[in-house]
């Protein structure tokens, strides 16, 4: 009806009075309907709800009759998704605070010029699709820089680097699906991968073997970021957030500036990214075979890596790190595996806060990754990685996670935030072959005589050289690379179909081994 102007509703009781300004919006490409009182605006606003809805109100604070804040909150019952804009001859703060509680999207102070009210309409009516363009110019010209430095020859602190800059595009064009750039944004991720693989491949043996000219490793976490915040008289609580890659972290960090002081560094996963591997470092400060070596019997269950036996010592690994490092301190542990819990931890959590080192391991992210496996239903709501960020923020906004930051925000404790590897989706399956004594892991796998496409995954015939457990002279492991998961021959399709875009970890890449480590200090 309208074609492509946009709509807008001036509600005034001296409209008549601002007509060169309606003249003015009108040439500048909107059509503007006005009304006198607020009983009129209401009912323009519902018959236009069955045509084509208004883009922006502006409303008169004071008129005559049904004042501005009345016909606002009527309005808002009505149509709240229309944005509403008061202009008033009253500045006080009262009135705004009222005015903004009921949703506005702007206010302006009287009198008004043209130019005003045109920038404050398109910010509010242009402004998404203005940001769309600027982030669909600024990404074009960055994704040339980021395709060159990957088929260039990167270090480690470049990796990171590219790491973040594509986490950053991914989140500003989950704001602006409309630019179209979603599919070469996933290209270039995965053109990272591939390249990140190959640059794994080539350097990871070395860095398990020496402690300079490499990144910071998982079992370098306590002693490079923990250690340095515990000074006597301050409280220090380490949060191991399970499976939780950057992206999401920066989505959690968006509720949290509020409340704390946060600055961020990165840490590499060691290989496989997997919980019993890269935790365990974390906890006891020490690589898979040296962990082999001292505590022989976290090993001994067979060949099975199920998290949840592998990880019931974190608490003496803990212990043991503390003492080897002379630090004279009683950890309080905590694992959070159900709300339940972890609601309970919330209201305790001042006097936790207290003692000089509180660990606490929160669960939910790896289960919200292996849920989203097994339920349809999930699969449906999160189909892509933009729709699992989405996910990951509605949880978190409602979660007892959030309201334990709030509680710790009221403490004068240090916090530091952090997980033991991440997760990436899986979307090719590789064929592998071996004996059925070798693991059932998706990512990496060990056992005898394994075999695989090596240009789908790293080979471990020798553990040793990769620091890892050797179990039995004649073990080797297999880590996934790019977005691949292992499956067996038999029943091949059955197993490839069911775990096809899944979020799994273990492997190499961006996702899985790239970290961070936020440091939090209340405000």
């Amino acid at each position: 009806m309208y074609g492509d102007k946009r709509r807008i509703l001036w509600v005034d009781d001296e409209i008549e009075l601002l007509k060169p300004h309606v003249i003015f919006l009108q040439g500048k490409g909107f059509h503007v309907d006005t009304a006198t009182n607020g009983q009129d605006a209401i009912e323009l606003v519902k018959q236009n709800l069955r045509d084509e809805t208004f883009d922006l109100i502006l409303l008169d604070e004071m008129m005559a009759g049904m004042g501005g804040l009345s016909t606002l909150e009527v309005i808002k019952e009505v149509a709240p998704e229309i944005p509403v804009v008061m202009i008033t001859k009253n500045e006080a703060e009262s009135l705004m605070e009222e005015a903004i509680g009921q949703k506005i999207s702007d206010y302006l102070t009287k009198p008004v010029n043209p130019s005003q009210i045109l920038l404050t309409a398109k910010k509010i009516i242009d402004g998404h699709k203005i940001e769309g363009e600027r982030v669909s110019r600024d990404y074009v010209s960055e994704f040339r820089e980021i395709a060159s430095r990957i088929d260039g020859a990167l270090d480690f602190e470049e990796w990171v680097d590219i790491h973040q800059k594509l986490t950053y595009w991914e989140l500003e064009i989950d704001e602006h699906p409309e630019t179209g750039l979603k599919e070469p944004l996933m290209d270039q991720r995965r053109a990272a991968n591939a390249a990140f693989g190959k640059y794994i491949d080539g350097v990871y043996k070395d860095w398990v073997k020496k402690k300079t000219d490499r990144p910071k490793l998982s079992h370098e976490v306590f002693e490079t970021f923990v250690m340095p915040k515990m000074v006597p008289g301050k409280s220090v609580v380490l949060m191991v957030i399970d499976c939780m890659r950057l992206d999401q972290w920066l989505i959690m960090e968006d509720f949290l500036h509020d409340m704390f002081s946060i600055t961020k560094q990165f840490y590499y996963s060691i290989l496989p990214t997997a919980t019993p591997y890269s935790r365990n470092a974390i906890f006891s400060g020490l690589l898979p075979l040296e962990m082999e070596k001292r505590f022989p019997e976290i090993w001994d269950k067979g060949n099975s890596d199920d998290d949840s036996s592998r990880n019931r010592n974190e608490k003496e690994l803990l212990a043991d790190l503390l003492q080897r490092k002379r630090l004279r301190v009683d950890p309080k542990y905590i694992k959070i595996i159900d709300p339940d819990f972890g609601k309970n931890i919330v209201s305790n959590i001042s006097g936790f806060a207290k003692q000089p080192l509180t660990a606490i391991v929160v669960n939910f992210v790896d289960i919200l990754a292996h849920s989203r496996s097994d339920s349809d239903i999930l699969k449906e709501i999160a189909p892509d990685e933009s729709a699992y960020r989405s996910l990951t923020k509605s949880w978190f906004q409602h979660s007892y996670l959030l309201d334990l930051f709030k509680a710790l925000a009221q403490t004068d404790a240090t916090i530091i935030v952090t997980t033991d590897h991440g997760s990436i989706r899986s979307m090719r399956g590789s064929k592998v072959l071996g004996d059925r004594e070798a693991s059932t892991n998706l990512r990496y796998k060990f056992g005898r005589n394994l075999k695989c496409d090596d240009r789908q995954a790293i080979f471990v015939k020798n553990p040793e050289e990769y620091m890892l457990p050797r179990r039995g002279v004649t073990i080797n492991y297999i880590i996934a690379k790019e977005d691949f998961y292992f499956v067996y021959p038999t029943d091949y399709h059955k197993y490839l179909e069911q775990y096809h875009d899944s979020f799994q970890h273990g492997g190499i890449s961006l996702e899985e081994m790239i970290l961070p480590v936020a440091i939090l200090d209340p405000r």
